[in-house]
């Protein structure tokens, strides 16, 4: 399979299979002298480990990170640092369970990939979905966190701000809030609420979808090309490109459809600093592709976990028609544990363009421009 790397300065390669040995990736491009170790990662890789609360997969995988090659000991502090050459990063597959796939293994499940792989490649690994599984997206996770040391000043986080048709109430977003429950959730009220809805959609065997927002705090002005190399346009390709997506917005996305250009446009003021300010955000931080120094916002939805108890309609690998049951442990609303995951690419991205803007211009945009 071919397509395993994503980014230009800051590249990722990521391997490894749900049940198979291991999985990781290889971050190339990372400067060199950024303090890193195993810890800086695992506190990200922890916020996605499964099998933390029953509202997720019961796999329990420790998703313990190894540093095997990039960093080394600088002799002037004594603490490992990058060295510029590729980072690679492994986390090992200690609770897989291939035998629940096993009456399956000829049977394609709806809504997965194994039907579109078999037509690509003649066959596909049907344990766990092999690399279709959103095990795949710990080694993401892994280089996300490589990521957010990139850029100076760099804050990403991430909120679940929908579950079905229920969303959070803005008025009450509290940040503290979302560690203090299992769903991300920055609102409280409707954290309870979440509680007793996926607890109904868990029992009955079934799924949920959700919709995640991720909040990058901190990124220079500058950053992002014309007309290929947009800031947003990235942004989407990498988070579309996390299993179980189907749609992504910036801003205000497809809400700016129902706006005027008066509602849409964000007007600017200069500030007591002598900056340019923007008196609203529709945008979500980028204009023309390139960012404005505001707050960078993305959404993206996340569809209903595809294994599930309710029997579905399908076919087999030898053309019979059938029906499918899949058992096993498996998410009741994926979207949860996306979270992190979409941090992990919106970092990703802001690094990778942080290095090309570097290497083109030197730095960030300054102001004020010479007269």
């Amino acid at each position: 399979m071919s397509f395993n790397t994503f980014g230009h300065m800051f590249r990722v390669t990521t391997f490894g299979e749900s049940h198979g040995p291991a999985l990781g990736c290889v971050v190339d491009g990372c400067p060199p002298h950024i303090p890193l170790k195993p810890a800086d990662i695992q506190q990200h890789l922890d916020r996605r480990r499964p099998g933390q609360s029953r509202f997720t997969t019961q796999r329990r995988e420790p998703d313990a990170v190894k540093i095997l090659s990039g960093v080394f000991q600088d002799p002037a502090t004594g603490e490992d640092v990058t060295t510029g050459t590729p980072i690679m990063l492994l986390i090992e597959n200690v609770d897989q369970r291939s035998k629940d796939y096993a009456e399956i293994k000829d049977i394609y499940r709806p809504g997965h990939a194994g039907l579109t792989y078999d037509f690509k490649y003649g066959f596909h690994d049907y344990r766990g979905g092999g690399r279709a599984s959103a095990r795949e997206t710990a080694a993401r996770v892994a280089a996300g966190a490589v990521a957010r040391k990139v850029v100076p000043g760099l804050m990403v986080r991430g909120a679940l701000v929908q579950m079905g048709p229920h969303k959070v109430d803005r008025e009450k977003w509290d940040w503290a809030e979302i560690d203090r429950n299992p769903f991300f959730c920055p609102d409280a009220e409707r954290a309870a609420f979440f509680a007793d809805y996926l607890d109904e959609i868990r029992k009955r065997g079934s799924s949920i979808g959700a919709v995640i927002e991720i909040i990058a705090e901190g990124v220079p002005s500058g950053l992002g090309a014309p007309v290929y190399g947009k800031l947003d346009g990235d942004l989407a390709a990498g988070l579309m490109g996390i299993n179980a997506v189907k749609g992504v917005e910036i801003g205000e996305g497809f809400a700016v459809a129902a706006l005027t250009g008066e509602e849409n446009a964000d007007e600017i003021r200069m500030g007591n600093d002598g900056r340019p300010r923007f008196l609203s955000n529709h945008a979500g931080g980028i204009l023309g592709g390139i960012s404005t120094g505001q707050l960078v916002i993305a959404r993206f939805a996340v569809k209903p976990t595809s294994s599930i108890l309710t029997p579905r309609r399908t076919v087999d690998r030898f053309g019979n028609e059938t029906e499918v049951v899949t058992k096993g442990r498996h998410d009741p609303c994926v979207g949860i544990r996306a979270v992190p995951i979409g941090e992990a690419m919106v970092a990703c991205v802001i690094a990778d363009h942080y290095l090309r803007q570097r290497g083109q211009v030197g730095g960030p945009a300054v102001w004020p421009f010479p007269k």
